[in-house]
């Protein structure tokens, strides 16, 4: 039985910083400007929309629209690690690969299966 996975992107404008930046990068503990770019993966168990594309999306921006996640000061594995916590609460016992970069440039891919 193959595993279905739906993805879906968005992006948000954040303003963060890095506190204990090294250094080389000391600009970065202070606060400074990125577009957030997202892609989540999220298993789904039939073939057939179970989880709408566009719903889906629409319900992640809502996210950070409504304030209900943050990006301030997290790391892109922060903000990861924060949108799983939300996400697994609601969709439950299912995979969930999360990619978030700062300007579609640098990020991390964090799966959570």
């Amino acid at each position: 039985m193959p595993k279905r996975m739906i993805w879906v992107t968005f992006n948000r404008e954040g303003i963060h910083q890095f506190h204990d930046a090294p250094d080389g990068v000391e600009h970065l503990k202070h606060p400074h400007r990125h577009i957030f770019h997202f892609k989540v993966y999220i298993e789904v168990k039939h073939d057939d929309r179970e989880i709408e594309f566009i719903l889906f999306k629409r319900e992640l921006e809502g996210l950070y629209r409504e304030e209900v996640l943050q990006l301030e000061h997290r790391s892109c594995e922060m903000i990861a690690d924060e949108l799983h916590a939300h996400l697994s609460k609601k969709y439950p016992d299912r995979e969930i690969w999360i990619d978030v970069s700062e300007d579609n440039e640098n990020g991390v891919l964090v799966r959570y299966e």
